[in-house]
């Protein structure tokens, strides 16, 4: 593994988890919000991450057979958490229906703050690992002198 790859991966980590926390703090935004462009309550939404995956070129399939790459992780995509909202009685509420339940998002307010205390632990180890990494070449064009 390359200086530049071991940077390579831990970015794409950090991109993979700031996305995971905005995506956490948009959940944690509309905990609320009962309507939706879509219709219906908010849903709860996660990340998808996936290897990367480099293509089908030979000469990049070769020379991963010689060279392991290292790995690296994208966001490939969006979901919407497939639970169903939580109704809740409020008889005098305009989103009423007519039994009187109101279509909550089901979003877990504890899941939420654990997910993101996760996310955030996961981005701190990222950038000690990039910070590891310059020091580690930093020692190593020291050796040079």
């Amino acid at each position: 593994m390359s200086f530049f790859d071991a940077l390579h991966t831990s970015a794409s980590g950090l991109s993979a988890q700031r996305m995971r926390m905005n995506l956490i703090t948009s959940n944690l935004a509309n905990v609320d919000t009962l309507r939706t462009a879509e219709g219906g309550p908010y849903r709860r939404k996660e990340p998808v991450f996936a290897a990367e995956n480099p293509g089908p070129d030979f000469a990049r399939a070769l020379d991963d057979r010689l060279h392991p790459p290292a790995g690296r992780v994208t966001v490939v995509e969006v979901v919407e958490d497939p639970r169903p909202p939580v109704l809740k009685y409020k008889p005098g509420h305009p989103e009423a229906d007519e039994n009187g339940y109101v279509a909550m998002p089901n979003i877990n307010l504890m899941e939420e703050m654990a997910n993101m205390m996760s996310a955030s632990r996961s981005y701190e180890a990222n950038v000690t690992a990039i910070s590891t990494t310059k020091k580690m070449a930093l020692k190593a064009l020291e050796i040079g002198r």
